[in-house]
């Protein structure tokens, strides 16, 4: 049974450091980032800068965080839309206590390929030979087996016979 860290339920809304497996990182594409307005606890209302992220829950980006991804993609938040970002758990001294928080690393983690299932790879092959996709698409995202690597230059050399 899932278990449920009890910061979850103080602002639901937003990811926290609570939300990565311990001692794992969180590789995430971020959507878009804007200025908007942030309900805390109390009730207490703050304009915040916040990342909108592709498959997980916003992030509030506090001034380190936004430094970060600025030394990685340049000053302008429009820029960052689809930048990939590595996020950790950290601590941080507030107040005179120290508390976790999110941190983004100086360096996005490298993306491991994930292997295509037969069905989806046919149909790429189907793709590349009507001209609608190419094999560098197909390369970049995904890990193709020495056997899919064979039927794909079969492929590519029978489109050119």
């Amino acid at each position: 049974m899932a278990k449920t860290h009890w910061k979850s339920l103080v602002n639901p809304d937003y990811i926290g450091a609570y939300a990565l497996p311990d001692g794992e990182d969180m590789t995430v594409t971020i959507d878009f980032v804007q200025s908007e307005e942030v309900v805390g606890t109390g009730g207490k209302k703050e304009v915040c800068t916040v990342a909108h992220l592709m498959g997980a829950k916003p992030m509030i980006l506090n001034m380190t965080n936004q430094k970060t991804i600025a030394r990685l993609y340049g000053p302008f938040i429009e820029d960052w839309a689809g930048k990939q970002i590595t996020l950790f758990a950290s601590t941080a001294k507030l107040a005179g206590e120290t508390v976790e928080c999110l941190r983004i690393r100086p360096k996005v983690a490298a993306q491991t390929k994930k292997p295509i299932q037969e069905a989806r790879f046919i149909k790429a092959l189907e793709s590349i030979k009507s001209g609608e996709y190419t094999t560098d698409k197909l390369r970049s995202g995904f890990a193709l087996t020495p056997e899919q690597e064979t039927r794909l230059t079969e492929a590519l050399s029978e489109a050119t016979v």
